[in-house]
């Protein structure tokens, strides 16, 4: 069980044109590194006391902490390995640890051949800045991603599985995609609701990180008002419904492995919720992954039928895959990943809402001008609409004054009432 970043740069400029090259050949297992000092916290978390740590590795890479295994000997004396992550980012590394580990301990509950076993989280004793860690069961990891007929098996039967406890949309805490928080903390009836909330969500992630983009901001107005409820609403409408799906919520390549010891598929570093099952593919549909090659796709298709109006399914699939690549943009800026989204929101504008598409992109083309316009003399007049919007203030005023004055009459009036009494 490891994290690699594999092929993305902290800066996100290995993303390429848009993050779309695919990508081909084997992805390098994790290497067993020098010796990784342990809290004592850690120590005390074991789930059978008197374990003790024989020895203790770096194991792999994670972008957001580190990662190491663990050897340890029972009480009695028999031999176990135990992965551990440690995230020292504040309180941001507390919600990333405690999201992800209720998401593993809920996956695993339903399925734990796919699903290492989480143990424990906790905060170091001693450290500045505030630092988490995530104690779980150990599996080497071997091929990455895994063979797309038993992975896609096995993702199937954890979403078939898995009972959302409320028999609504949402989760049981805050889960994060990364370092960034999720709409997850909530229930819901309506998964178009919940999407709307997510997507939504990241665009305002996206806003206060990277600057506001007037046409980028117009189409995700239209894509959160207009799209999103003409494409999901259908799916819990007219005698159709969808089961709220147990979802990993961000399964890429190398959150992905084949077990070396068991030649099982499982997965890790999960951000859960209780979802439409369809949208754990919108992330493969990104070249950059290996899971977007169409075996994956076409395997999960056989085991999980494609939900009403199978017609919309690529539709929903791109509409999905959105919230996963603003969130990956927000990670590595210096990617291109804003206008891939910008492209996919159009292309949907275009599909269902093309009048509201061009009127959209007119009123960031054309602003109204709210400048005064300049006359062949030098001189500045106000244009008509300057002109009405100054009539309005003058008559404004006007009814100031004259409520004013209203109220200083009645209040005079109402002395000399009271001093006749």
């Amino acid at each position: 069980m490891s994290e690699q970043p594999g092929n993305e740069s902290k800066d996100g400029s290995d993303l390429g044109r848009a993050g779309q090259e695919r990508l081909e050949g084997t992805i390098a297992p994790p290497q067993v590194g020098s010796g990784f000092i342990v809290d004592p916290t850690v120590r005390d978390s074991f789930p059978i006391p008197g374990t003790e740590i024989v020895a203790a590795f770096n194991y792999g890479m994670s972008l957001w902490g580190r990662t190491a295994k663990l050897v340890c000997r029972l009480p009695t004396g028999e031999r176990i390995n135990y992965f551990l992550k440690v995230t020292a980012l504040d309180e941001v590394g507390k919600a990333m640890t405690e999201g992800e580990f209720e998401s593993l301990k809920e996956m695993h509950a339903t399925s734990p051949v796919f699903v290492p076993k989480p143990f424990a989280w906790g905060r170091y004793s001693k450290s500045e800045p505030e630092t988490y860690f995530l104690l779980a069961e150990f599996r080497n990891v071997g091929e990455q991603p895994p063979d797309p007929v038993k992975f896609t098996a096995r993702l199937a039967e954890l979403h078939r599985n898995s009972r959302s406890p409320t028999g609504k949309f949402g989760f049981h805490t805050t889960t994060c995609h990364a370092f960034l928080t999720q709409i997850t903390d909530c229930w819901e009836e309506s998964w178009s609701r919940l999407f709307q909330r997510q997507l939504a969500h990241m665009v305002s992630l996206d806003q206060e990180r990277n600057g506001r983009w007037p046409e980028f901001q117009a189409v995700c107005n239209l894509i959160l008002e207009k799209v999103v409820p003409r494409l999901l609403e259908p799916l819990q409408s007219e005698g159709r419904s969808i089961k709220p799906c147990l979802i990993h919520g961000d399964l890429w390549d190398e959150n992905t492995a084949t077990d070396m010891d068991t030649g099982e598929p499982f997965v890790f570093d999960a951000g859960s919720m209780y979802a439409h099952n369809e949208y754990e593919i919108g992330n493969w549909r990104a070249p950059r992954h290996r899971l977007s090659n169409q075996s994956y796709i076409r395997n999960y298709k056989r085991n999980f039928p494609i939900s009403e109006p199978e017609e919309e399914w690529d539709a929903r699939n791109l509409l999905y895959s959105l919230r996963y690549d603003l969130a990956t943009f927000i990670h590595y800026p210096g990617s291109n990943l804003r206008q891939s989204v910008l492209d996919g929101m159009v292309e949907l504008c275009k599909t269902y809402f093309p009048k509201e598409l061009k009127q959209a992109q007119q009123d960031v083309r054309n602003p109204v001008s709210r400048q005064p316009s300049a006359n062949k003399d030098g001189s500045h007049s106000l244009g008509q609409e300057d002109e009405d919007d100054e009539d309005d203030e003058e008559e404004e005023e006007e009814e100031e004054e004259d409520e004013e004055e209203e109220g200083q009459a009645g209040s005079g009036a109402k002395e000399c009432l009271e001093g006749t009494i």
